[in-house]
């Protein structure tokens, strides 16, 4: 098998406990009472995306329409906003998945920052069709920072996968 530019060691499998504990986590960090701000990015969006492009078969759609109705109930937002907006938002992490990998973490940020954009567009699209407030044009800086914070996300969540299984002095991969 040809391995992807972008990686340059075979990853140990994921745990899937280790799945649901990072979603799990970024729903509650999401969920702590900081003040939204238009500019924030959507720490769960980011996660979804990583899992959406790492692990396809294990985290879908149907996992991104459950986490957006969570956070649209605790958002106390139109019901179906954050589950639409993150539905899209995995579908097109996944039809993107094999070509974002072959890229290095830089470029791999500027791939998935299309996807970003359009899941922020339809949650705006949303809100204003059923009349709510624009929330202003920090909005536009929300998809820019949660590419930004790509490769730190993927450096975190790809740690435990590349530790060596059995390490000795003569077997150091």
């Amino acid at each position: 098998m040809i391995m992807p530019r972008g990686s340059d060691q075979l990853l140990l499998p994921v745990n899937p406990f280790f799945i649901a504990s990072t979603l799990i986590g970024a729903v509650l960090l999401e969920m702590l009472p900081l003040g939204r701000h238009p500019a924030s990015p959507d720490l769960l969006a980011l996660v979804l995306v990583f899992w959406n492009v790492h692990q396809p078969r294990r985290v879908g759609v149907g996992w991104a329409f459950m986490f957006g109705l969570v956070m649209d109930v605790h958002q106390a937002a139109l019901l179906g906003q954050h589950a639409l907006a993150y539905s899209l938002l995995s579908y097109l992490a996944i039809t993107v998945h094999r070509r974002v990998l072959w890229f290095s973490l830089p470029e791999q940020a500027l791939h998935v920052l299309p996807v970003f954009v359009a899941a922020h567009a339809l949650s705006l699209l949303a809100r204003l069709v059923a009349g709510g407030m624009f929330p202003g044009w920090w909005l536009l800086a929300a998809p820019v920072f949660e590419a930004l914070l790509w490769p730190v996300v993927v450096l975190l969540l790809l740690a435990p996968q590349r530790r060596a299984p059995d390490p000795d002095q003569n077997r150091p991969l």
